[in-house]
C-alpha cells in the first residue's frame, strides 16, 4: 500500500541503508551539490513525478550494490545513481544528457555556484 504522506514527512522517516546521515539530529551535507541532489529529489517527489517509496528503493538497491561489490562511494553518491536512474528509467532525462551534462561539468563549462 502506498504511503500517504507529504515525501518531506517520509524522508524524516527513512530508516535501515537508506537512513540520511545526520550529526546532532540535523542533515549534513559534505559538499554543495549533495544538498542540491537531496532537494531536487525531494521537490520531484512533491510534484509527483514519482512516489517517494519508488526513489527509496532505488537508493536501497543503489547501496546494496555498491556494498556488494567493494564500490568506496559516499551516501550522496549513491542517492544521487539513484536519482539518476529514476529518471532515466521514467524517461524524464537520457543518459546521453546526463553524460553530456556530466562532461560539460568535469570541463569547466557549466560552473557549480554555492549558493548559501
Amino acid at each position: 500500500m502506498a504511503s500517504t504522506k507529504r515525501p518531506e514527512a517520509q524522508v524524516g522517516l527513512m530508516e535501515g541503508p537508506a537512513e540520511l546521515p545526520r550529526k546532532n539530529g540535523e542533515l549534513v551535507f559534505e559538499a554543495p551539490w549533495e544538498g542540491r541532489a537531496f532537494g531536487l529529489a525531494v521537490a520531484m517527489s512533491e510534484r509527483q513525478h514519482y512516489a517517494w517509496e519508488e526513489f527509496r528503493q532505488r537508493l536501497i538497491a543503489q547501496i546494496a550494490e555498491a556494498e556488494a561489490c567493494g564500490a568506496r562511494s559516499t551516501y550522496y553518491e549513491r542517492w544521487l545513481a539513484a536519482l539518476e536512474s529514476l529518471l532515466v528509467g521514467q524517461g524524464m532525462v537520457t543518459a546521453e544528457e546526463l553524460d553530456a551534462r556530466t562532461a560539460e561539468i568535469a570541463a569547466g563549462e557549466r560552473e557549480e555556484h554555492d549558493h548559501h
